[in-house]
């Protein structure tokens, strides 16, 4: 008799964890992407500033930051929460 529990749709998704280098690959592919915005306000002409401005200072430089550090020093990061849920 089978069990009346639904299935997952993909069970090979559900049991293989997200390895490091994936993760590594999506942040820095976060951080580059969130880059691309930054480098259009700081070459565009002077007249156009204040359209990007507000997008620039509170999404894209914020979310590139946390990315950048998260690639640069998340291990440690990780570390200090996996020692206090211990």
């Amino acid at each position: 008799m089978e069990s009346t529990l639904q299935k997952p749709a993909f069970p090979c998704a559900e049991t293989t964890p997200k390895t490091k280098t994936t993760q590594r690959t999506i942040f820095r592919w976060i951080h580059i992407l969130f880059s691309i915005p930054i480098l259009g306000y700081i070459y565009s002409p002077f007249e156009k500033l204040p359209d990007y401005a507000p997008a620039t200072r509170f999404v894209f430089l914020p979310v590139m930051v946390v990315s950048g550090l998260w690639m640069w020093k998340g291990h440690l990061l990780r570390r200090l929460l996996s020692k206090r849920s211990a």
